[in-house]
């Protein structure tokens, strides 16, 4: 039995499929956040068409959200940074992944693990609702205090919620 976590967003909804199996740390940490209803009232924040679309930590006003602590990478984990896979968002430091999430709109194989680069931990698919990750990337993006690519139209999710 898969879990399936929902986003509902002012472009649509988003059914994505998570993959327990393969990224059992990262998939929990997801599911904490979902089930706190942490997510909701977040916006994407960062939308690079031929890229990805981010979101998971900001507030339409530009307030990072207070996280829980950083996770351990589960980048090595075989899964891909494919069209429609969703991945973990970190900094610098491979094991800073909290809240932040992002959905490939192409193959990015470049954030795939290979020898020399950690990578970005890949813990799903985007099983139903690409059209809503596609109208999100093309949203017109500006500068909003020191972020650049944030939407000009705060792009939200409304509620986040695990599928029954």
């Amino acid at each position: 039995m898969s879990e399936i976590v929902v986003l509902e967003t002012t472009k649509g909804n988003i059914e994505i499929t998570l993959n327990m199996a393969k990224a059992p740390v990262t998939v929990n940490n997801f599911v904490k956040y979902v089930k706190e209803g942490f997510f909701d009232g977040t916006v994407f924040h960062r939308v690079i068409p031929g890229f990805m679309i981010q979101g998971g930590g900001f507030t339409p006003e530009g307030t990072q959200k207070k996280t829980h602590q950083p996770i351990c990478l589960e980048s090595k984990n075989g899964l891909k940074n494919t069209k429609g896979t969703i991945a973990m968002a970190r900094t610098n430091d491979p094991d800073s992944a909290t809240s932040q999430f992002f959905i490939n709109l192409i193959d990015n194989s470049f954030l795939n693990a290979s020898p020399g680069n950690q990578g970005y931990a890949v813990f799903g698919q985007v099983a139903v609702g690409m059209e809503a990750v596609d109208a999100i990337s093309a949203a017109k993006t500006a500068t909003r205090g020191p972020h650049g690519d944030w939407p000009k139209e705060d792009i939200t999710i409304k509620r986040a919620y695990m599928k029954a």
